[in-house]
């Protein structure tokens, strides 16, 4: 079983995919969305979490390599509990980065030891867009790191802005799914019912539109 194959059933078994075309999710950019990937569960589910971080460590030293990386760093909060396992499994430093630097004691952004000139892994649980790991990104950067790559469970896949942004950062985005693989997998293993499925295809086509119309119906935040 594929990389992509392995983590959507996985993904898919743990309930960490909630798919909901009426009322549809609100995700942070404020887009209307049918489905909603909640990878924070798989903190509770040791087998699972464990098979998703081993497939994490192959993909990077199969594409990357074994010595690309310096120090793990993830972003506040999920990325966290991410980049620590993926620290373990490559015995590297781990570090983590605040939203924003904290308005007392040491009002710091990131947190560990980070010297300049450190190549830095960018672990993070999922991208919709890619918005929020320009933040993490630069603040790394604006400590001395050397980052090239971020590595996230789930791409969405459905939003060009996530890949460009980072690219146009000097970023490489790498991950194990994306929606397509999670529909292709729950079609498979009949985890949802066809209409529903179809649904969420018409968003993956048209994730702008979906919403735009699911807006019209005067569906709002959930």
């Amino acid at each position: 079983m594929s990389f992509p194959q392995a983590t959507a059933n996985i993904l898919l078994e743990t309930e960490c995919i909630k798919v909901r075309p009426r009322p549809p999710f609100t995700l942070t950019s404020g887009r209307l969305s049918p489905v909603y990937v909640d990878c924070r569960r798989l903190i509770s589910f040791p087998r699972a979490r464990a098979g998703v971080m081993d497939m994490a460590v192959d993909l990077l030293t199969r594409d990357i390599g074994y010595e690309a990386f310096d120090v793990v760093a993830g972003g506040e909060t999920a990325g966290i509990p991410f980049a620590a396992w993926i620290a373990e499994r490559l015995s590297l430093p781990m570090i983590y980065v605040r939203k924003e630097a904290k308005k007392v004691g040491r009002q710091a952004q990131i947190e560990g030891l980070l010297e300049a000139g450190q190549r830095v892994l960018l672990m993070e649980d999922l991208v919709t867009d890619g918005g929020s790991k320009l933040n993490f990104i630069r603040a790394l950067r604006d400590a001395g790191a050397r980052i090239e790559h971020c590595l996230v469970v789930f791409n969405y896949g459905v939003f060009q802005d996530s890949t460009d942004l980072l690219k146009e950062e000097g970023v490489s985005l790498h991950w194990l799914a994306t929606w397509d693989d999670v529909v292709t997998e729950a079609q498979r293993c009949a985890f949802f019912e066809q209409e529903t499925l179809d649904s969420v295809r018409r968003y993956l086509v048209d994730p702008e539109g979906w919403s735009a119309a699911a807006g019209k119906e005067g569906f709002g935040a959930q």
